[in-house]
């Protein structure tokens, strides 16, 4: 992991804000000069830190309506297994974030769909096919309140 100091952290804090930032904007706002802040960013970039930029679109507008929070309960633990649990998962375009997680289930899973015929059809068709899946419950948004927020980074002297 690499050393981040306080112009690294005001320049994430301003990209989280806005990816479309140019970088003389965020030199400006950082107190650098633009080579020396685009150096940072593709340093930031290299070492893994910042690893891409996203539009952020409204799920709804784009008629994407319902979120699903899904806990899988697999089989017969094992690496491979949980490999081969991981690979199919990344594999769902409908997947947009998951986690291994502890408790009673062994994965958490973040789906997003047209609506509740379109999960019917996720969960029978591909999420009961994935390897080793011995339970699934699912858990439906109602409202969200806060998604894609950002990260609360250290503050440096």
């Amino acid at each position: 992991m690499p050393k981040l100091d306080k112009f690294d952290i005001a320049i994430l804090k301003i990209l989280q804000e806005d990816a479309r930032a140019t970088n003389v904007e965020i030199a400006e706002r950082v107190n650098l000069s633009p080579s020396p802040c685009l150096r940072r960013i593709r340093n930031l970039e290299k070492s893994g830190v910042l690893r891409g930029y996203r539009a952020d679109i409204d799920r709804k507008e784009v008629g994407l309506g319902l979120t699903v929070f899904v806990e899988i309960k697999v089989g017969h633990h094992s690496q491979e297994n949980a490999r081969r649990q991981q690979e199919a998962l990344l594999g769902i375009p409908e997947v947009v974030s998951c986690f291994l997680i502890s408790g009673n289930a062994d994965f958490l899973a973040e789906v997003v769909v047209e609506d509740l015929s379109a999960y019917e059809r996720l969960l029978t068709e591909t999420l009961l096919a994935l390897p080793g899946v011995t339970d699934i419950r699912s858990n439906f948004a109602i409202r969200s309140i806060k998604t894609g927020g950002p990260l609360k980074l250290p503050s440096l002297p």
